[in-house]
């Protein structure tokens, strides 16, 4: 099972695979040195990244991610502002605090993006090996990150990437989905919200549901909020204060065109995605360089729908991660392993189906909706200019909550029946992923990423 408390993690920007995995990743590995009673003895770290981590990772902040997990930070509780800080002081001073201990650092030597090396496993892979004063090993680790911030030891990746627990309701496909809930008599919604009652109390479900969508809300208003330059050098300005203001402007007018709605959709989903290019707070929904769908479309219910309310948010969120827990379990969230089509193209069935269960549509509906969604974004690709989730990530995810929005509005003028399932849209994703070149994935070698220039 996957949890809506692992599906929807609380971080900070850029990428979940690029700087919360990778921040995950070298503190699990600290803990390890702990638990093994070798922290005493360390004297010197060194990390390797391979794959779309080297290629992309500058871009990502995957560097001053390491840096931070290493020295014992959490992406949920880090301050965003610190990461730099702390990077800057590893480059300057050369040097790292790893728990009590002060450990000579370079990291022009210490924290290598090796592009050459192989990844059979994963293709977001990191390299973390311990050694004492005599230079003898203490510990090596080969982690892997994911996507949506899911992190696992290299040789259990094969295995599961997936959190195990014993809950009532055990589903594998969008289909034992739909029959155990018509089976029982409930709601997608009420399904994952039993399962999750078998791991969490009600009140603790709750918390974190309330929290999740707190910062979501919170995120689109810092971003309506913040103007300037976004870091990375492509010198790509914020749009979404000036989009807000002329849409409170517009607001004068007599005349309204009927799509202008959508208009807000875009401005919540890119003022997200700009405080996530900005490093800030941000939720994992279900990655960060999809991290403005859910929230686009779920500012849309509260703002926009006649009755919303906070149980219709509730039920948006946990009904999504039924749809999301599918995606991640039958094919990827990851842009590495098989591009955009698994960030954006899993947010926006996840938001799809959502709104359909906030809007009381049915559970055929429901899965229908992530249906459409899901198969309007088959074959995206991941490529980032200059490795940044700025060009064309922003404007991507305001495209995948608008369609999200269309995806839900078809599927509840429809009575639930199409032709196309949602585990063959699935399967079909997963397939597409792996026939897609490597240039493709993250590793912004094709497409976008080589036909802009950076400048």
């Amino acid at each position: 099972m996957i949890s809506v408390f692992d599906l929807f993690k609380i971080g900070i920007g850029p990428s979940s695979s690029h700087t919360v995995g990778p921040m995950r990743a070298a503190a699990a590995f600290i803990d390890a040195l702990r638990s093994s009673d070798a922290l005493d003895q360390l004297a010197r770290i060194q990390v390797v990244l391979l794959g779309s981590l080297a290629w992309t990772g500058r871009g990502h902040g995957s560097d001053r991610a390491i840096i931070a997990g290493l020295s014992g930070e959490q992406p949920d509780t880090v301050e965003p502002t610190a990461l730099q800080a702390l990077l800057q002081r590893a480059t300057d001073e050369h040097w790292l605090q790893i728990a009590d201990r002060r450990i000579d650092f370079e990291p022009h030597t210490d924290l290598v993006f090796d592009t050459a090396a192989a990844t059979p496993v994963h293709p977001n892979t990191m390299i973390f090996e311990a050694r004492g004063a005599s230079g003898a090993p203490l510990l090596q680790q080969r982690w892997c990150s994911v996507g949506g911030g899911f992190i696992a030891l290299e040789h259990d990746v094969a295995v599961s990437s997936v959190p195990c627990a014993t809950v009532p309701h055990r589903f594998a496909s969008a289909a034992e989905l739909l029959a155990l809930a018509a089976r029982d008599g409930l709601s997608i919604s009420a399904l994952v919200l039993r399962n999750e009652q078998a791991l969490h109390s009600h009140e603790q479900i709750e918390q974190h549901l309330d929290r999740v969508a707190g910062t979501m809300m919170a995120c689109i208003d810092r971003g309506i909020a913040a103007a300037g330059e976004l870091p990375g050098g492509l010198k790509v300005r914020r749009r979404a204060p000036a989009l807000h203001q002329r849409l409170r402007s517009a607001q004068s007018r007599a005349v309204h065109a009927p799509h202008e709605i959508m208009d807000y959709v875009s401005l919540y989903a890119i003022a997200v995605n700009e405080e996530n290019a900005a490093g800030g707070r941000v939720v994992t929904a279900p990655t960060n360089g999809a991290a403005g769908v859910i929230p686009g479309v779920l500012r849309y219910y509260r703002d926009h729908v006649a009755g919303a309310d906070r149980a219709g948010i509730h039920t948006f969120l946990l009904t999504a991660t039924a749809i999301g827990a599918l995606c991640k379990l039958n094919a990827s969230i990851s842009g590495a392993e098989v591009g955009c089509q698994g960030e954006v193209g899993s947010a926006c069935a996840m938001a799809a189906a959502g709104l359909v269960a906030a809007l009381a549509g049915s559970n055929a509906q429901i899965e229908n909706a992530a249906e459409i969604a899901m198969e309007h974004h088959l074959g995206m690709t991941c490529d980032p200019i200059g490795g940044l989730v700025q060009i064309p990530c922003i404007e991507r995810n305001a495209f995948g909550a608008v369609k999200a929005i269309t995806a839900a509005s078809l599927a509840m003028h429809g009575d639930g029946t199409h032709h196309v399932s949602l585990d063959q849209v699935i399967a079909t994703m997963r397939q597409t992923g792996a026939d897609m070149q490597s240039k493709y994935k993250e590793t912004s070698q094709g497409g976008l990423a080589v036909n802009v220039p950076e400048c």
